[in-house]
């Protein structure tokens, strides 16, 4: 009797159940992932044919270029896209190789779409990934700044202006000292500032964080460009000609084919942010201190009910943010364009939260997300340099419209550290 009872009687598995929730996000995220493929099988088939010819080496038009049959591998990549979606939307792939179905549909978009601009002509693949590391590096500071923030409980709005004042105190440090040197470390020092005006007001204070973030921003674009205005527009030989970080090649590892000049042959700031990611990874997820800051931002009670002390622990998260933000804030002036100019920052800091909120606040998750919207900045110039038949303006537009379409699309509902954004009181 029994065996004809467990013969007949099947209990489907835990894992076979779908929650509705879940199931409204996989429609959701496989939808925006169907009709990207989709787009980009359509790129495939208003392809030109002959060849599409990419450039492997910065400055080498004569060798190192890649041709392929454009329009095939247009299609090719376009039929993979729309698989990938389908598998997603379908369940045909467990859940956990979903973020794999991704990053495949993401490859196979962009691979289609740039066989579809480069047919017939030269895309400097390398100036592409090499532009999308300059970009996504200030990214990936100003991310990892907001995870260590944001993952004790504090939000930080206030990315944006640490970026600007560091971005400022780089440039004129770096100006009057003729050290770069110097001038990181003004520029991490003055971000700590910043965070200490975002750690007292946040948590001693209990002012609504959002706001004071927003504040923040505000003070900072306002004061930058008033002593712009006031002294560094008007003697900008003495006081905004900084110097700029020179490039050091790692022996052996950069003259690796192609990535050794993208990835290893940079300046001394990109090598920081590399460990900079490295090193919160590990520090929040393998350390002592770790630990007690992921605590204090899911449940400071509890933290505090053990010994934890609570607002200690967010001070020194959102100081130690502070730090790397100001560090991103550098690389606007020292690490790349020079010089520094009012509001030159532009949105990079709120971009840099879109990153957090899209990585998951991990920062991992992050630096990835920060690469894909500095790849996207870098894409539409180059899309420019090369003559597509896209309008400028909706070009200028692209990595805004990618930003939105990431974390509303593809992230969708999220859930950020339980306690951040509330003021813990001590009872």
């Amino acid at each position: 009797m029994s065996e004809t009872t467990a013969d007949t009687v099947r209990v489907p598995a835990p894992a076979a159940i779908e929650a509705p929730a879940d199931r409204t996000r996989r429609l959701r995220v496989g939808g925006v992932m169907l009709v990207f493929a989709l787009i980009g099988l359509g790129l495939a088939i208003f392809t030109k044919g002959g060849k599409a010819t990419f450039q492997l080496v910065s400055g080498d038009l004569q060798n190192n270029l890649l041709g392929v049959p454009a329009q095939f591998t247009a299609l090719v990549l376009g039929i993979f896209g729309v698989i990938a979606a389908g598998a997603y939307l379908l369940r045909r792939v467990p859940q956990s190789y979903s973020g794999y179905l991704a990053a495949l549909l993401g490859i196979c978009f962009i691979g289609s779409f740039l066989c579809w601009a480069a047919a017939g002509k030269t895309f400097p693949l390398a100036n592409q990934f090499q532009g999308t590391l300059n970009f996504a590096t200030p990214l990936i500071l100003g991310a990892l700044s907001g995870v260590l923030c944001e993952r004790s409980g504090v939000i930080n709005i206030a990315i944006e202006g640490q970026f600007l004042v560091g971005a400022f105190t780089a440039a004129v440090v770096a100006s009057t000292t003729g050290s770069a040197t110097a001038a990181l470390i003004a520029a991490a020092v003055t971000g700590v500032l910043m965070a200490a005006l975002l750690a007292v007001f946040s948590i001693k204070y209990l002012v609504n964080q959002v706001v004071l973030g927003v504040v923040l921003v505000v003070f900072a674009t306002g004061i930058t460009g008033f002593l712009f205005d006031q002294f560094l527009q008007s003697d900008a030989e003495r006081l905004n000609t900084p110097t700029v970080l020179s490039a050091i090649k790692i022996p052996g590892l950069g003259d690796i084919p192609f990535i050794g000049p993208i990835l290893f042959n940079q300046t001394i700031l990109v090598y920081l942010t590399y460990l900079a990611v490295a090193a919160v990874t590990f520090v929040l997820f393998q350390t002592r201190w770790g630990l007690r800051v992921r605590a204090v931002g899911e449940h400071p009670k509890a933290a505090d009910t053990v010994g934890i002390r609570v607002k200690r622990v967010r001070y020194s998260a959102v100081l130690w943010g502070g730090v790397l933000a100001g560090l991103g804030g550098a690389f606007f002036t020292v690490g790349y364009a020079g010089s520094f100019s009012k509001e030159m920052t532009a949105g990079n800091g709120f971009i840099a939260l879109a990153a957090l909120i899209m990585g998951r606040w991990h920062p991992i998750g992050a630096m990835v997300a920060a690469l894909f919207f500095g790849f996207a900045t870098q894409l539409q110039s180059q899309l420019q340099i090369i003559q597509t038949p896209i309008p400028g303006e909706l070009l200028l537009m692209a990595p805004y419209l990618a930003t939105i379409i990431a974390v509303a699309g593809l992230v969708g509902r999220v859930r950020a550290p339980k306690a951040d954004g509330e003021p813990y009181v001590t009872e």
